[in-house]
């Protein structure tokens, strides 16, 4: 058989997450072996079979898997065509030991919703300039973890705008700067999860994605002003020019570079002057140019006075 590995790691500067590793395997087996770390898992393709404190367990597709720290496990392909997965590291201060327990007795999570919040955390983490989307994200899914560990469903919070609108100002004073989620959980004495649940209910969308909506839009303004995009990157907030162009091609619909491109010059051409009344003609909006300047009445031809005696008669001579 022939080996198809491919793997990717790195270190997020999302605090709690220690390592983002992504992984292809076809026939690597996993020994017996612990972690000081959460391990939060899921996969893309394939399954996984391992054994969790003398118990046998699946990873599949449509769940979300959490391993505890410090309780051994192995794991390997459940068929011959391998598997993809995606796993995060946490922090083992994260969920806290009290949980360890309880999730030796059920790794495995049955929820769609989480799912899809861990894979576009996953998107966030993969590219610079993203970070206060990931923590929003970690906050939530971390609150979540907890909830169905200890078999609490998820709290029907009270409407809190007065903290939504202070965010709101926080964020509008920090767009090129930028503001974590731990930042204003300390300021507004608030809980990440809090945060985020409230600002979202508030406003109809999270964080996040406000703080990139007033780049974008301060982003617009230094292009229309002259300054080449790269520029307009990083004096709008962003880390460098493609994420500022990722994220100005969702918003307006295309690239930072055409947008500039398209920018009509302040010049005063006869096309362009501006119509007072009375100092200029009017614009033909078939041609966008003035019409030809009115013809001048040409001044009446004087006739030759007639002769004394009469008017000279035709063929007379003069």
């Amino acid at each position: 058989m022939v080996t198809t590995e491919r793997i990717t790691a790195w270190r997020p500067s999302v605090p709690g997450i220690t390592e983002a590793f992504h992984a292809r395997f076809t026939d690597h087996v996993y020994p017996m072996h612990t972690h000081e770390a959460w391990t939060l898992l899921i996969v893309d393709a394939g399954a996984v079979r391992y054994d969790l404190d003398h118990h046998e367990h699946g990873a599949l597709r449509a769940t979300v898997t959490l391993l505890p720290p410090h309780v051994p496990h192995n794991g390997e392909a459940a068929s011959s065509g391998g598997f993809r997965k995606r796993v995060l590291y946490l922090d083992a201060a994260q969920l806290g030991p009290r949980l360890i327990g309880p999730a030796v007795d059920a790794p495995d999570i049955r929820d769609a919703a989480m799912r899809d919040q861990i894979d576009r955390l996953h998107r966030s983490l993969w590219l610079p300039g993203d970070e206060l989307e990931a923590e929003s994200r970690f906050s939530l899914i971390r609150d979540r973890l907890r909830r169905h560990l200890e078999h609490r469903p998820v709290p029907v919070e009270a409407a809190d705008p007065g903290l939504a609108h202070r965010l709101r100002d926080l964020l509008d004073a920090r767009v090129v700067a930028g503001l974590t989620l731990a930042e204003a959980s300390r300021i507004l004495h608030a809980h990440p999860a809090h945060l985020v649940r409230s600002f979202s209910r508030a406003f109809g969308l999270a964080p996040h994605q406000f703080l990139t909506g007033r780049r974008v839009d301060l982003a617009r303004r230094l292009l229309l002003d002259g300054m080449p995009p790269a520029q307009a990157a990083v004096a709008s907030g962003h880390h460098d020019q493609s994420h500022l162009t990722r994220h100005f091609k969702r918003v307006v619909g295309t690239t930072p570079g055409r947008f500039a491109t398209s920018r009509k010059t302040n010049a005063l051409t006869p096309a362009r002057l501006p119509l007072v009344a009375g100092t200029l003609p009017a614009v033909s909006r078939a041609t966008g140019v003035p019409p030809p300047p009115p013809r001048r009445p040409r001044p009446p031809v004087p006739r030759p006075s007639p002769r004394r005696g009469g008017s000279p008669g035709r063929g007379a001579p003069r």
